[in-house]
């Protein structure tokens, strides 16, 4: 039961005093209004029955506190307990008890859900922006690796544990292991042959489950029937045997990602949008190690919008030259400060180029295409065929070097969007785009300090749901850190002008009387 009751400051409230005001907390306990978790979260709690519960609120301000100085449940409450700025920043009074480390655990994963996570840092956000604390109009995303917690085993050692896992079910239950299911298991390790090593345990936990079926009545046996089911859905997935789908039983949700062709990582993606002038995050996204940097962009996009940011520039790597991409943000007449991505746009540009106006494509010898035809195929992009004239390019001297071997035709075959993506192509060559383009290098200095001072390089518990609150609650303690710095910058620019306004004011009547 969720009641708001009255804070009622105590005689020992005077110690607060001797926290200085310039403090981290103090200045964003001034400057932020969290009373809007209690009214976010009221849905999640019952009105009128079961105990009195402890404030939304101020459990989320001790979440904000364990990730803004990396500790864990247990050690967050210790700390509380004898930090004084802590007290005052959670509300209570000096001599006020806390709750217990186990509360956090339930208040994350029954009270405070994702979807409420984000709601959260939107709006600390919304309301720096309208204070005028936060400023700018860019929007820089990328994704950054974070390891499982966890290591990531190969396919015939899962096969082994998820067989082990179904007789010691059968055997709790039952009472004894059934004669049909006591036999021998293979060695994977002797066998050198990978391939032949993985079979033959998938055949061994096949028969396992079989015997299991026919055996064992599972339907009174619901460890068990968990066991063989899952058993089985782990064999079904044909990404499994490939080793490209899961690797552990603890973590199922975790995947190997490449860093590139050769660095390897097991866990998952994390990828948030951030102003780059202010460097405040305003979304995040969590998926698994497999994850295509780019494809969840609307998403963090329009949830960055919400904030109230006015978005003019959006700043991205290779990864974000995408059509649909590049769509949106033309739409809403907003600059993409996007590199070209090689993969995507593959024409030779020393060699060609295109007049949007005329809709033809020009060669570096001075010839232009006169017609082009749409083709479409069933197992590949469709692409436009800007055919050349023959009678010009039968005498040209580059005409071996250009066409190769296909002398006979000449045609330039461009995918459909490609008219688009070379007047794109141009603008990243200019000096000012490439100005522009050096303010994403501060993405890289956050994912830096969320990996190196807030534990963001290793996910702390199992699964996406935990992956995922631990991404965004690490993102609400750096933003929260960098709202004090940036308030911190301001009253120092401030006491600095007053300083050169007085100065100055003191030395002109001596000016003016040695003039």
């Amino acid at each position: 039961m969720l009641r708001h009751v009255p804070h009622q400051l105590s005689i020992y409230s005077v110690l607060y005093d001797r926290i200085p005001n310039d403090h981290i907390l103090k200045t964003i306990g001034a400057h932020v209004d969290f009373s809007f978790i209690n009214d976010l979260l009221k849905d999640s709690y019952c009105k009128h029955l079961g105990r009195p519960a402890k404030e939304p609120e101020m459990l989320a301000k001790l979440l904000i506190l364990q990730y803004l100085y990396n500790l864990s449940d247990v050690r967050v409450i210790e700390e509380a307990k004898l930090n004084l700025a802590y007290m005052w920043f959670l509300g209570l009074n000096p001599e006020d008890d806390l709750p217990e480390a186990s509360l956090l655990t339930k208040f994350r994963r029954q009270r405070l859900k994702e979807t409420s996570v984000d709601d959260i840092i939107q709006e600390v956000v919304r309301q720096c922006i309208e204070k005028g604390i936060i400023k700018g109009t860019g929007l820089s995303m990328d994704a950054t690796h974070t390891h499982a917690n966890t290591i990531k085993k190969v396919p015939e050692r899962i096969m082994k544990h998820l067989a082990r896992k179904i007789i010691k079910a059968i055997e709790e239950e039952n009472g004894e292991i059934p004669s049909e299911l006591i036999g021998e298991v293979p060695n994977y390790k002797l066998i050198e042959d990978h391939n032949e090593a993985k079979q033959i345990m998938k055949t061994y936990l096949e028969t396992i489950i079989s015997k299991a079926e026919n055996h064992v009545d599972l339907s009174i046996l619901p460890s068990s029937q968990k066991a063989v089911n899952e058993a089985k859905e782990v064999l079904q997935d044909p990404k499994f045997i490939a080793q490209k789908g899961i690797r552990s039983l603890v973590d199922k949700d975790a995947r190997v990602g490449y860093k590139s062709q050769t660095d390897s990582f097991y866990g998952y993606k994390v990828e948030f949008a951030m102003i780059p002038e202010a460097r405040i995050i305003t979304a995040v996204t969590v998926d698994n190690g497999a994850y295509v940097d780019g494809s969840k962009f609307d998403e963090l996009y329009q949830r960055s919008k919400a904030c109230g940011l006015t978005i003019q520039e959006v700043y991205g790597d290779k990864a974000y030259f995408r059509k649909t991409i590049l769509d949106t943000l033309q739409i809403d007449s907003v600059e993409a400060i996007i590199p070209v991505n090689p993969c995507v746009y593959k024409i030779d540009e020393g060699r060609f180029t295109y007049n949007k106006d005329s809709d033809q494509w020009f060669c570096e010898m001075g010839n232009n295409t006169y017609k082009k035809v749409y083709q479409k195929y069933k197992n590949r992009s469709n692409i436009y065929k800007y055919h050349f004239d023959k009678s010009q390019c039968i005498q040209c001297p580059k005409l071996l070097e250009c066409a190769g071997k296909n002398v006979k035709k000449k045609v330039l075959g461009v995918g459909e969007h490609n008219a688009q993506y070379y007047e794109h192509s141009q603008i990243t060559k200019t000096t000012q785009f490439k100005l522009k383009y050096k303010k994403r290098a501060s993405h890289e200095w956050k994912n830096g300090e969320m990996k190196r001072f807030h534990g963001l390089d290793r996910a702390r518990g199992y699964g996406l749901k935990s992956m995922s609150m631990q991404a965004k609650l690490t993102a609400l303690a750096v933003n929260l850190k960098r709202i004090a710095a940036l308030l911190s910058f301001c009253d120092y620019v401030f006491w600095k002008q007053i300083a050169n306004f007085i100065a100055y004011h003191r030395l002109t009547p001596l000016f003016m009387q040695i003039s």
